[in-house]
């Protein structure tokens, strides 16, 4: 079995438009949640949202591109540029027919959906632009990636709500790990941050109108968030060849399905996918310094992680940290995962732990260490991103600092 490594990162979520102004944010602890700002927003109860804010799409693409790219597409685009740049990476001949794209999505083109319904049933129209179905489809993105950049080995979306990512990431890992490929194109993405999508889930009550406080005594609910997040997989033999850059190894990972409910999370499920993971890439409990957290900021979530967390751990648990980032950048639903690994990568890289923000209140039931409100230097060799969706779809990667 081969190695694998992360040779290339992009991103464009509400803390940054690329993974440098991303990770100084979440150095910094800023926030990226705030007022949205889209039509008809005064008729919505909920009001906030980690929004990118200030996109202009004509800047990045062309009148053409324009019509057959969703936000969700065009968001994932501009990470693949990213990431692919820096992996220094030109897909042409074998490695052009072997390489491919595995990216999560959860709304497809959401954007695109709710503009058209607007126009047909507010606006009374009876036509809508022929590229409609295209440009919404949930495999939009994946497709848009793999001609962008010739990639024609085996590309696809994975769908399983706000797990996509990390289970998109996973196959990409085992394509490479398993030399069906020497390299992916991975991650994921998501723009559900208009009327009728924020509508749909004020009918769920689990959102925030003020804040996301993951752990904290005093939260009451998640906020969504935008963008996208996209890495280069590739094998260790194959990057070192060439003296690629390695941000870090893509150690293990794992999968499970609660078979439960359809929205509450069992806490034997996230416990069985984190021991998944961790037996997956070979490491002990012990090695973990970090996780970061599924946390939404919802009292189910929360509660069931971090019972998990003990119960996996052990004593361990009390040594470990455990953020959430979604408290800066929302969650991003099915590309949530995607710009999390990025706090991963920071930690086993650079020794930087992305803090939990909004923390205000110690809750007995969260009773770990949620790095709280202030980012912190520490050694981190290995690291767990935990995601876990509606439908009970779990979904573990562990990280590993390259050596």
């Amino acid at each position: 079995m081969k190695r694998v490594v992360i040779t290339g990162a992009g991103t464009i979520n509400a803390l940054g438009r690329n993974v440098a102004d991303t990770l100084e944010a979440m150095r910094e602890g800023r926030c990226g949640i705030g007022e949205l700002e889209f039509h008809d927003v005064e008729r919505l109860s909920i009001r906030i949202g980690g929004q990118v804010k200030g996109y202009e799409p004509e800047e990045r693409f062309n009148r053409q591109q324009l019509a057959l790219y969703d936000r969700f597409a065009q968001f994932t685009l501009i990470a693949a540029r990213e990431a692919i740049a820096q992996a220094g990476l030109e897909f042409s001949g074998e490695l052009a027919t072997r390489a491919g794209v595995v990216l999560g999505n959860s709304g497809g083109g959401m954007t695109t959906l709710d503009e058209n319904y607007r126009s047909v049933y507010e606006a009374g129209k009876n036509r809508v632009h022929p590229f409609v179905v295209p440009k919404l489809m949930n495999n939009a993105a994946a497709s848009h990636v793999s001609m962008e950049f010739n990639l024609k080995g085996p590309s696809f979306t994975v769908s399983t709500a706000c797990s996509s990512s990390n289970h998109a990431m996973a196959q990409a890992f085992q394509l490479v790990h398993g030399g069906a490929t020497p390299v992916m194109v991975t991650g994921g993405s998501e723009s559900m941050l208009c009327f009728g999508g924020v509508k749909a889930w004020e009918g769920l009550r689990v959102m925030s109108r003020d804040a996301c406080r993951p752990f904290s005594a005093n939260r009451n609910g998640m906020v969504q968030g935008e963008g996208a997040g996209v890495f280069v997989f590739e094998e260790l033999e194959h990057a070192q060849k060439r003296g690629a850059e390695i941000l870090a190894e893509v150690a293990g990972f794992a999968m499970s399905s609660d078979a439960s409910d359809i929205v509450m999370p069992s806490k034997q499920g996230a416990a069985r996918t984190m021991c998944g993971a961790m037996r997956d890439a070979r490491i002990d409990a012990a090695e973990v310094g970090y996780i970061n957290a599924h946390g939404t900021g919802t009292a189910a979530n929360d509660k069931t992680e971090c019972a998990a967390v003990a119960d996996v751990f052990g004593a361990h648990a009390d040594k470990l940290m455990i953020s959430s980032t979604k408290s800066m950048h929302g969650h991003l639903i099915g590309g949530t995962g995607a710009v999390e690994l990025l706090a991963c990568i920071m930690a086993v890289r650079d020794g930087v732990v992305a803090p939990t923000i909004g923390y205000e209140e110690p809750d007995p039931e969260c009773a770990l260490d949620v790095v709280p409100n202030v980012a912190r230097e520490a050694d981190v060799k290995v690291a767990l991103s935990n995601a876990f969706s509606f439908g009970g779809l779990n979904a573990v990667l562990a990280l590993r600092r390259f050596e």
